[in-house]
């Protein structure tokens, strides 16, 4: 099922070849804008997250005000992605970016020196909103301008930014705030923006659709509404309750407008924003379902592998972010290897095998992990699950751009980062909430002894045990190797969980996957006048 209009291709830009495709040259320009710009984002997903402590003593906040400084970004960034996708779309896919790129630049400047914490919400607020028009688009420009023969090199380097960027963005703010302050986190996405914007202004053609209908104004709100409420529930459902009154009126609003966004795209048909019968075929069924799990789990380890090398190992924020880059630069290498194997053996093969690489790695976490172990027990498994997380994400991210026509490329983008949101989000809650019960379960066999007030803080986490140690006694030191133990214990409850997902989603894909190489979107695809920047 498809809405591709008849071909119509633009003039060609300044420098390329007579049909319109820009030449090698300045194709590696293009693709370097993008992904200097995405690396913006992706740095600012994370970054915060290491100036937590530093954040509440500047503005005298709350733990609660900072997650939601922390938490807004996210929220705003997957509300509006699929509407802002789709306005670049029409509009121009060049004009958005650098439109975004200015805001985002703004906003972080903003944020860098914010005098409270309400400037700083307001600033993250806009950060999200910048985010939201730059990283759908920088995946657009990529599926809308490289020929089909280097497209997929392009895709999987993409991938490799968004999937191991926010390892290196986290690992650069930990230095940052180490070497200077949390004001400097803001410097590295401020500095990124500006060169991506000299190189976008330069290289970047423009491309839009030509559409016969109307911009789907209800589809965007309904999106808005559907997205922001899912993803509130998961934000702070494990933060307030999930039976809170706050969590479940999100609920309720998010499950609301899914069903009306759905009742309203079918209906829309043709014309909606996004056309959710396509989610019928294999491609974009089978790509988003993969995208959503890998990122749920990779987010679930992250969640644990934190406290393991803080709490457990008693490491620094700096040496724990530094300890997860190996994962990071084999999932980049695997990414960048993906597309020349699914051009050899197809999307679902390449998809199924990533899938069981990483679930491999989950297993060996598993079974691996202990105190005594240290880093040599979870380094097998985190480089293994790196390759597997890799060789899925660039056959995923193909499958769901190549299901929509080029004329949609901007919402096939932002659907596919919807996914990743969603994902990472799930991935938090849910392996998160495994963990944390996992955790107490154990804790509570080995507190024998421990006075109450310090049993009862050390069963809320293994950050508290250790904080409250010193209030056991002469029972220190078997609280903290009793919540460290309990800690694994909890960790390998969840990675077995994680595993157990991966084996049905292998299942699916046996079942579902996609079977042949995904279409060929950019030669579908409905051009204005692109520019003739050099």
């Amino acid at each position: 099922m498809s809405t591709n209009q008849p071909p119509q291709v633009s003039a060609a830009p300044s420098g390329a070849p007579a049909e319109g495709v820009p030449d090698a040259r300045r194709r590696r320009t293009i693709l370097i804008a993008v992904c200097v710009a995405l690396m913006a984002v992706i740095a600012s997903v994370s970054g915060l997250n290491v100036a937590q402590p530093d954040l509440a003593v500047a503005f005298g906040a709350s733990q609660s005000t900072i997650l939601w400084i922390i938490n807004i970004y996210t929220l705003g960034l997957a509300a509006l992605l699929l509407p802002l996708g789709a306005l670049g779309d029409r509009w121009g896919r060049k004009p958005m970016l650098l439109t975004g790129l200015i805001v985002f630049g703004v906003a972080g400047v903003v944020a860098g020196l914010a005098p409270s914490a309400e400037v700083m919400l307001a600033a993250r607020l806009f950060s999200g909103v910048g985010a939201a028009m730059i990283m759908p688009i920088t995946l657009a420009v990529i599926t809308s301008t490289f020929p089909a023969e280097a497209r997929g090199r392009a895709i999987g380097v993409w991938t490799g930014v968004a999937g191991g960027g926010g390892v290196l963005g986290m690992f650069l703010s930990a230095a940052l705030v180490d070497a200077a302050n949390w004001r400097w986190l803001f410097v590295l996405p401020v500095a990124l923006v500006v060169v991506a914007f000299v190189m976008a202004l330069r290289s970047v053609p423009d491309s839009r659709e030509r559409s016969g209908h109307t911009f789907d104004t209800v589809g965007a709100l309904t999106s808005v509404a559907a997205v922001a409420g899912l993803i509130f529930v998961l934000q702070e459902g494990p933060e307030r309750g999930w039976t809170a009154p706050a969590t479940l009126v999100g609920l309720l609003v998010g499950v609301t407008a899914t069903v009306g966004f759905v009742a309203w795209e079918l209906r829309r048909r043709d014309a909606a924003l996004l056309d959710v019968r396509l989610f019928g075929e294999r491609s974009l069924a089978g790509g988003s379902m993969t995208l959503l799990v890998v990122f749920g789990v990779q987010a679930g380890i992250f969640v644990a592998l934190f406290p393991y090398f803080q709490a457990v190992l008693g490491w620094s924020g700096l040496l724990s972010t530094l300890a997860l880059m190996p994962m990071a630069v084999l999932m980049m290498a695997a990414s960048s290897l993906a597309s020349r194997l699914t051009a050899r053996v197809g999307p679902r093969a390449t998809m199924g095998t990533g899938i069981l690489t990483a679930g491999a790695g989950l297993a060996l976490m598993a079974a691996m992990v202990s105190v005594d172990g240290g880093y040599l027990s979870v380094l097998p498994g985190m480089l293994t699950m790196g390759i597997g997380m890799g060789l899925s994400m660039t056959p995923s991210t193909e499958a769901i751009t190549g299901a929509l026509p080029g004329e949609r490329q901007g919402v096939a983008s932002a659907l596919n980062d919807v996914t990743r949101e969603f994902g990472t989000a799930l991935g938090v809650a849910l392996l998160g909430a495994l963990l944390s019960s996992g955790y107490r379960g154990a804790v509570d066999t080995r507190l024998a002894g421990v006075p109450q007030g310090a049993a009862d803080t050390a069963r809320e986490g293994v950050a508290n045990a250790l904080d409250v140690a010193n209030q056991a006694g002469p029972r220190s030191q078997a609280l903290i190797h009793a919540a460290r133990e309990s800690f694994v214990d909890g960790w390998q409850q969840a990675m077995w969980a994680g595993v157990a997902v991966m084996a049905v989603l292998f299942l699916h894909l046996l079942a579902k996957g996609p079977r042949y190489a995904t279409p060929e979107p950019a030669e579908h695809a409905t051009h204005e006048p692109a520019d003739a920047s050099p």
